[in-house]
């Protein structure tokens, strides 16, 4: 059976693009600049994406387009033992998990898309009313599971067509209406009141309101923020061919997720800065605090629209990749057929999706550490099961496998060519991603305050 391949590099530059920008670009990285010293923790973000993301982001395609083969086997390969092959379970695993709560939340995304253009967004004047509304709608258990299986089988409907026919053109189509839909979003909230006072608070950073807690919150953003850590950039790297170049497409996907955060940032801000409200809360912001706003604006429910379009075209992009390592898993070890594949993957997410679609209803009284279940699984994937998906596979390029050889593969030989990009990558991966991995995973978990 031969693999699958890319068409050409811009299909797989698209697509990792489309993997990396999701919710942590459009939705997490607003809220974590109004909590976190606005301009300045841009600053150390943008700083932490050079001298962290790219690297990792780089060591995981080397490790794909070098192997030929998902990121299961491409640890099995490289590591040459039983507790590589482990980590490679590990982070398939990752994948499988994150794509299953991720789908459960993308859901309530779709169904405010369907609530704002049935207009009922424009109700929602006060924020009593944007809360009660939104608890209303997590209460009712039809509504939670069946837009996490609209939402799944949409994604399932990309996946199942075929890494060309499927992931790549979708991705050549969905890409270009998402940069559009939030270029309108920006140019529209530029108009309005305040658009000043916006852009000041990106770009005019007070360097004083730096602390470590805003250096550590920028690093994992960054690291988050690239789609690392769970084994798509692994499998995306597999499907190039083995001479194909690719660090130019590293650069421009780290470019094109620090553009949609920051132009993300500029549309909310200057949204709700218009409506003298300071953007907080998470997914609080997307549901509760946004729907107020747009009921107040001239065109609101338009906006509104034009607004969860946008975020949930991102989820869509970011969903099917994080279902193709598995796809892969299946397809190369198992010798199934991508359809068959690709139908027992989204069956696998949608069922173990069910608690966390069923968390805020049926199944709400189920919680942990006064956590419920969507919310637990999105701090194991988060706190646990990415960062040390990235740890092993930063350790596994740069001292396993050995970082002179990756650097090898990576340069197609000509090493002595970059001396520069060599020093640069190997300090990044060999030393700095590994202690800031580290530092992000214990102090998610509490033990580094």
């Amino acid at each position: 059976m031969k693999r699958e391949s890319w068409r050409n590099r811009a299909g797989f530059a698209l697509a990792a693009m489309g993997s990396a920008i999701g919710l942590a670009s459009i939705v997490r990285f607003p809220y974590l600049v109004a909590d976190h010293g606005g301009a300045a923790f841009v600053a150390i973000y943008l700083l932490s994406i050079f001298l962290i993301g790219i690297p990792i982001l780089i060591s995981e395609i080397t490790l794909g387009r070098t192997t030929q083969k998902n990121c299961y086997e491409a640890f099995a390969e490289k590591g040459k033992n039983m507790f590589w092959k482990g980590a490679g379970t590990w982070v398939l695993l990752t994948a499988l998990l994150v794509s299953a709560f991720y789908s459960a939340i993308s859901g309530w995304i779709c169904g405010y898309l369907i609530e704002a253009i049935a207009g009922r967004i424009q109700a929602l004047q006060t924020s009593d009313l944007a809360t009660t509304h939104f608890k209303d709608l997590l209460k009712n258990p039809l509504w939670g599971l069946g837009y996490h299986f609209i939402f799944l089988g949409t994604s399932l409907a990309l996946v199942y067509a075929g890494l060309r026919k499927g992931i790549e053109r979708g991705c050549k189509i969905l890409m270009p209406i998402l940069f559009f839909t939030l270029l309108v979003l920006v140019i529209k909230g530029l108009t309005l009141d305040n658009a000043s006072k916006t852009l000041e608070y990106l770009f005019n950073p007070d360097w004083s309101l730096i602390t470590p807690s805003v250096v550590l919150m920028a690093l994992g953003q960054a690291f988050f923020t690239l789609s690392v850590g769970q084994g798509t950039m692994i499998t995306y790297g597999s499907y190039l061919s083995k001479n194909t170049p690719f660090v130019r497409s590293c650069i421009a996907v780290a470019l094109a997720v620090i553009v949609v955060s920051i132009l993300a940032a500029i549309a909310v801000f200057s949204i709700t800065f218009s409506a003298n409200i300071i953007p907080e809360g998470g997914l609080g912001l997307m549901f509760q605090t946004l729907p107020v706003v747009f009921s107040h604006m001239a065109g609101g429910n338009i906006l509104a629209v034009i607004f969860f379009l946008l975020v949930a075209l991102a989820a869509l992009t970011s969903e099917i990749s994080v279902l193709e390592p598995l796809i892969a898993y299946l397809v190369d070890n198992h010798r199934w057929s991508r359809k068959k594949a690709a139908l027992t993957t989204g069956l696998m997410a949608f069922v173990i999706g069910i608690p966390c679609a069923l968390s805020t209803s049926l199944l709400s009284n189920w919680t942990l550490w006064g956590k419920n279940i969507l919310e637990l699984f999105d701090l194991t994937a988060t706190t646990i099961l990415v960062p040390i998906g990235g740890l092993l596979g930063v350790l596994l390029v740069s001292w396993r496998w050995g970082f002179a050889h990756a650097f090898k593969e990576l340069s197609n030989g000509h090493t002595k060519q970059y001396p520069i990009g060599y020093q640069y990558l190997k300090i990044c991966l060999k030393y700095l991603a590994p202690a800031v991995i580290l530092i992000i995973f214990f102090s998610n978990l509490g033990l580094g305050k």
